[in-house]
């Protein structure tokens, strides 16, 4: 096996000098900008997860493992959502650990403007946002 790429580094630390990098926002700020139409929230969870607890509607879902190809704007297999390098994408994950590291490699790729959503889905449900539950895809808005 070859030398290794880069230094070694426990999960914590790369969490924090990833999110370093980044302008993570809250579920409410995230809802607002989503209703104003300023950012893209994309979903990356796994489909048991979206089937256990629900979706938020108007996410675009892209599981993780296709995000760097869904999101590149000069990508042949992208999204028609991602246009531009300056669109602002906001990565969603069940508890916002994931989705720093992808926002992170969105950045690799000149989507500057990517960040995630702090508590991810358990955040935005948490604090009484819309979400179309699994049973019956209605929209709920529980209380705050």
């Amino acid at each position: 096996m070859g030398e290794p790429i880069g230094e070694r580094v426990g999960i914590d630390v790369l969490l924090e000098r990833v999110r370093a990098g980044l302008e993570r926002i809250d579920a409410h700020s995230a809802y607002e900008a989503y209703e104003a139409g300023d950012v893209l929230l994309v979903d990356i969870r796994y489909a048991a997860l979206r089937d256990r607890d629900g979706l938020i509607p108007g996410a675009l879902i892209v599981e993780r493992n296709e995000l760097e190809w869904r999101l590149d704007p000069l990508g042949s297999h992208r999204v028609p959502e991602a246009d531009s390098h300056d669109l602002r994408v906001v990565v969603l994950c069940n508890e916002g650990y994931a989705s720093s590291l992808a926002a992170a490699s969105l950045h690799q790729l000149g989507l500057r403007r990517a960040t995630d959503l702090v508590g991810g889905f358990q955040a935005w449900r948490a604090v009484g946002l819309p979400v179309l539950l699994p049973a019956n895809r209605e929209p709920v808005q529980e209380p705050s």
